[in-house]
């Protein structure tokens, strides 16, 4: 039977070590907290009557969001709080690799194979800084397909990154205090 080993490490050494991971969390989520602090107020500015052009966040697009994730990922500003909410998880390479496959798909075919080489190396390489989450066969075959690119390389990848989202983070999203507190400020703002 193997043996417990114990370092001679410090209880200090310990509390210190301890104290890196929530930090690093608790600095995503301060992180969030101000983007919201900061957005909220500059959105709410820019709420009109349903009649104005101008409006940039209503209750009801927010409300929207819920519908799918689809029409969360559709409106600007949804892909700006999910994103946040992802980096609060440090899950946000899901979403940047998602956006980045649906420009590629409206790149030019002179310009796909230097923005193939991009994503690939940035987010499907299984040494990239932003690795995403596929299995072993999606990463060969998509690296593959990177190598000759055509404007569907990454469709696949892309499929598996979407459902993990909308199955995975999307659901904790919607119930998140982030969500649910932007929604309810600007339910009340519209009713005053």
């Amino acid at each position: 039977m193997p043996g417990i080993f114990f370092s001679n490490t410090s209880s200090t050494e310990l509390k210190e070590a301890e104290g890196k991971v929530p930090k690093r969390k608790h600095k995503a989520l301060t992180d969030l907290r101000n983007y919201l602090k900061f957005m909220v107020p500059h959105l709410e500015a820019g709420i009109k009557s349903s009649n104005s052009k101008n409006v940039l966040l209503s209750a009801e697009e927010v409300s929207q969001w819920s519908q799918s994730l689809e029409k969360l990922l559709t409106s600007q500003n949804g892909q700006d709080v999910f994103r946040e909410f992802l980096r609060s998880e440090f899950s946000e390479e899901n979403i940047e690799f998602w956006l980045a496959c649906e420009d590629y798909k409206k790149t030019k075919m002179d310009n796909l194979s230097c923005k193939a080489e991009k994503i690939y190396e940035e987010f499907v390489q299984s040494d990239a800084a932003k690795q995403i989450n596929i299995d072993f066969h999606t990463r060969e075959a998509t690296a593959k397909m990177a190598q000759m690119p055509t404007p569907t390389s990454f469709d696949e990848a892309q499929k598996i990154i979407y459902i993990l989202m909308e199955r995975d983070s999307y659901p904790r999203f919607l119930k998140s205090k982030v969500y649910l507190n932007l929604l309810n400020k600007l339910q009340d703002n519209s009713l005053n």
